[in-house]
């Protein structure tokens, strides 16, 4: 590299210094007495921030230094370096910043609530996409596109406990972003070390934060204050709900966070309605002051004015809009949807009655309202167990028999709740009143310990075992069984074991930390015949889809959005299967599961095929458990159980509440349904600039060509690959192990893979890996090993040409100015091409890189290749106004792409300017010589 003295207040974005020994790209000036520049050889992990004024030695203007014949290679070695360049490259020019950055092809629908951001100064927005669609997809394309463009520089998401993992790996796996975890269990050692009057999100930038833990009134103003400009809330629904304590909490959390008006914040749910229309307005209200309530609906001009104003902030599409409207059915497996009733036999049905019998005596018994009341949930809650499992009936009723039942906990049990601070509660409960005949409980004890001893004879049991051998065989399906109690879920997977010896039975429930689930979860990755059993542990927080492809029901829900969510686990983007599976058991004949069938279920299936959403059970608990001890009731065989209690017209006031509750929110959905935008508009932008950074063809061209040179090929596997990680040379092998790539995988490089393949695209660790490596390899011999090692020359001859031609493989730089608020560094990795007289380019762009794919025919021995490189050398001077004018030619089209996608998204005074920092890079001089036929 040649350098030159200059005063560093002159130094722009897209410059190249020189300082501590080494060269350097300026990306940002963060202030007039700071550079953040990244080294010439390096990635963007390497960069950093320089004071010019500060440095030992003067910062100095740098130049590019040319290839020269010293620098020699192979044909290959020029196809790897051109890759290499463009796979490396993270700064893209064109309108959507982001793009670079991604790990995951995104479909034309996930690009909608991109462009409705785009349009918004401050993005506040509602995505209440169907469960596995894909929402935290577009709100990480949302996040991605904001640092990029260099409008935001930290962020925090806000999610359950349950979830805060999931989202670190995937803002790490699928944005290219590495996020900490803020828990309770975690804040401690966050806190360790930071120095006074400093927080936590002054120290880490990216967070990803427990709601539950930074809801508490101790934490909420002080994270206020310190909470970034960019925030993400996921399960919104559950900061809006009830009047738990814990939910106010989070909402008055929420409310701090939007008095700041120029915080963007993002509010995720699968259930932006549950019924309950106060709950609804104080979600939207986060959004706009304006949407705190609706105008009367007599106002037309009132009501059109607020329906304008949430289309702005509102985006929801449910499953079949995607597959019918947009033609995205292919993204979706098909599902698969199956009854599986069982009828109980002998003790297994007799058992049920005789619980039931005892607990409508100690109803009987209960001495006023609220003792009756707790007595019927208790009997709920009870015979819940009773119906999961002999397991689950032996643990309540122990608990029974040891504990007094408490109102506030049996609610959540009841109905699934997931609002609050309960939402793992899988235990079974104590369900005691104080009304207990303890001899009685104690043989009902006994008769429990008989029935679990005889697990495998239950008929739910073997009903299961069909269903599975039904998915393992026939289908090669990889099943995960949903239990509502850790008891039911440990016996079932104990019982499996037995059955299913060439399987490997997992089981997962309660009882372990989030962290622990997800090991146990991702250790079955190495186990093709796999199973696994869970509790509802697993309904949230940890995706499933590439390793199960059906879901059993083995209890019903009592709360629809739950069902939604199991199945949500496996059938949702990303699965790569054909099909799903999901199988719904029930006792044909069991007390409980008529109940809930006649009371929810049908309900819920009704609802949804009339609206197209799921609805949450009616808040009012009264009436649904009224309604359930009702039908549970009828549902006996024993008269005096069908007479002994008079619920009145409970179903029918049930049935008015959950009317309407699907009236609120068909009403939502239907009127306030976003379809303003046109992603075809901009798709050509998107695939354009999508071909330019390397599409799956590039990523399987480029990975398999640098594992062949570092001597660790691909191995084919079926139409797939295996790769070896443990074979690299050891640079390689250190940096993948530490991004979790171990072992022999199967890999392939497009969409819609068989589960156990994982995809690999231009940002997976391998591929961006390797890409790094490579053009590191060329730029800094030094800093790599090997055959990493690679040559920014080469002469050889071939039959794609008529005639000799000198082609340069350029790195473009380009200054973007939006606005004129924001300059920010974008590059571009292309090529030109020059004959043997004119100075005139014959072939730009990705055609002149294309003269690389024809196959040499001989190469040209020394010193002849060294002589043909000196003159080619000699033109330099010669080309510089061709690539100058090529340079100035993509700046033009670049800023034309980025008025359509400015014209697409209704975008008003935002302006992007495209200009070009020359002189461009020559990373790579070749010479091509005819081949005579």
């Amino acid at each position: 590299m040649t350098s030159v003295s200059v005063a560093p207040g002159q130094l722009q974005i897209g410059d190249l210094v020189h300082a501590r020994g080494r060269e350097w790209i300026v990306l940002a000036k963060p202030s007039d007495g700071l550079l953040r520049v990244r080294p010439l050889s390096g990635s963007e992990d390497d960069a950093i921030l320089i004071a010019p004024k500060l440095e030992r030695q003067p910062v100095h203007e740098a130049s590019f230094a040319l290839p020269n014949s010293d620098q020699l290679d192979t044909q290959d070695a020029a196809r790897l370096l051109t890759d290499a360049l463009r796979l490396s490259l993270r700064r893209g020019a064109g309108p959507f910043r982001s793009a670079a950055h991604l790990g995951v092809e995104p479909r034309a629908y996930q690009l909608v609530p991109l462009l409705m951001a785009l349009r918004l100064e401050v993005k506040r927005m509602l995505i209440a996409d169907d469960v596995g669609i894909g929402k935290t997809i577009e709100a990480g394309m949302i996040l991605r596109e904001m640092l990029d463009r260099g409008e935001i520089d930290s962020f925090t998401v806000l999610c359950p406990p349950h979830l805060v993992d999931q989202w670190v790996g995937e803002l790490a796996q699928k944005f290219d972003i590495d996020s900490v975890a803020v828990t309770s269990a975690r804040a401690r050692s966050l806190e360790q070390g930071i120095a006074l009057g400093d927080t936590i999100f002054g120290v880490h930038p990216f967070t990803v934060v427990s709601l539950d833990y930074i809801k508490a009134d101790s934490r909420r103003e002080g994270f206020a204050q310190a909470c970034p400009k960019f925030v993400i809330v996921d399960e919104a629904h559950s900061c809006v709900g009830g009047s738990e304590k814990g939910t106010q909490q989070r909402f008055s959390l929420l409310q701090r966070l939007v008095e700041d008006e120029a915080r963007h914040m993002l509010l995720l749910t699968a259930t932006p309605h549950s019924g309950n229309q106060d709950a609804y307005a104080r979600l939207l209200s986060l959004l706009h002051p304006d949407l705190l309530r609706a105008p009367d609906t007599l106002d037309a001009n009132a009501l059109e004015r607020y329906r304008r104003r949430l289309a702005q902030h509102f985006v929801q599409r449910r499953r079949p809009d995607i597959a019918d409207q947009w033609g995205e059915g292919r993204s979706f497996a098909e599902p698969m949807k199956a009854d599986a009733p069982y009828s109980l036999t002998g003790d297994f049905q007799a058992f049920q009655e005789d619980v039931l019998e005892y607990c409508l005596g100690v109803a009987t018994r209960a001495d006023g309202a609220q003792a009756r009341r707790l007595a019927f949930w208790g009997t709920l809650a009870l015979m819940r167990c009773v119906g999961s499992s002999p397991a689950a009936a032996l643990s309540a009723l122990r608990n029974r028999l040891s504990g007094m039942a408490e109102e506030a906990l049996l609610g959540p049990i009841l109905f699934d709740d997931d609002d609050d601070e309960f939402a793992d509660t899988d235990i079974e409960p104590a369900t005691a009143g104080d009304s207990e005949e303890i001899a009685e409980l104690r043989q009902l004890i006994s008769k429990a310990e008989g029935l679990n001893s005889r697990f495998a004879d239950d008929p739910k049991f073997r009903e299961l075992v069909a269903q599975v051998k039904d998915l393992t065989g026939k289908k090669e399906a990889r099943p995960v069984i949903f239990c509502r109690f850790i008891a039911t879920a440990e016996a079932v997977g104990e019982a499996l074991r037995s059955r299913f010896k060439s399987h490997t039975v997992e089981v997962v429930t309660g009882r372990l930390t989030p962290e622990e689930r997800r090991e146990r979860v991702e250790a079955l990755e190495d186990h093709p015949n796999r199973i696994l059993v869970a509790t509802d542990c697993l309904s949230e927080g940890i995706n499933l889809q590439s390793l199960f492809n059906a879901v059993v029901h083995y209890d019903l829900n009592w709360n629809p959005t739950r069902h939604q969510q199991r199945d949500g686990r496996v059938d949702r983007f990303g699965q790569q299967a054909e099909r799903v599976w999901s199988v719904m058991m029930f006792g044909a004949n069991s007390i409980i599961d008529g109940a809930v069938i006649k009371v929810i279920t049908e309900k819920m299936k009704r609802i949804q095929k009339e609206t197209g959403v799921v609805v949450p059970v009616p808040e009012d608990s009264s009436s649904v458990s009224n309604a359930l001890m009702q039908a549970m009731l009828l549902h006996s065989s024993k008269p005096r159980a069908q007479g002994m209690f008079d619920f009145g017209d409970a179903e029918a006031k049930l049935e008015t509440q959950w009317r309407n509750a699907q009236e609120n929110a068909h009403k939502s959905q239907t009127r306030y349904a976003q379809t303003a935008l046109k992603p075809e508009e901009v798709l050509p932008e998107w695939h354009k600039l999508r071909d330019l950074l390397g599409g799956p063809d590039e990523v399987e061209r480029f990975t398999r060509r640098a594992l062949a040179r570092l001597d660790v090929p691909l191995g084919q596997q079926g139409l797939h690959w295996r790769v070896r990680y443990d074979d690299m040379p050891q640079q390689l092998r250190e940096k993948l192990a530490a991004r979790g790539l171990r072992g022999t995988r199967i890999i392939g490089f497009r969409d819609k893979l068989p589960p156990d393949v994982a995809q690999v695209g231009r940002t997976h660790p391998l591929v961006a890996t390797l890409a790094g490596t490579m053009a590191e390899g060329a730029l800094d011999p030094n800093g790599v090993e090997g055959k990493a090692t690679l040559g920014r020359t080469g002469v050889w001859m071939t039959r794609g040409v008529d005639k000799l031609t000198v082609l340069l493989a350029l790195r473009l730089r380009f200054k973007l100015v939006t606005s004129g608020r924001r300059t920010l560094l974008a590059e571009e990795a292309t090529g030109i091409a020059f004959g043997p007289q004119s100075n005139q380019p014959i072939a730009m762009g990705a055609e002149a890189l294309a003269l690389l794919e024809h196959e040499a025919t001989r190469s040209i021995e020394p010193p002849a290749n060294q002589r043909q490189i000196d003159l080619a050398l000699a033109r330099h001077a010669d080309f510089q106004p061709a690539i100058a004018a090529y340079a100035a030619q993509r700046a033009a089209a670049l800023s034309h792409d980025h008025e359509r996608v400015k014209a697409a998204t209704r975008g008003e005074g935002i302006t992007t300017t495209v200009e070009p920092v020359l002189p461009a890079d020559i990373i790579g001089l070749y010479v091509l010589v005819p081949e005579a036929n």
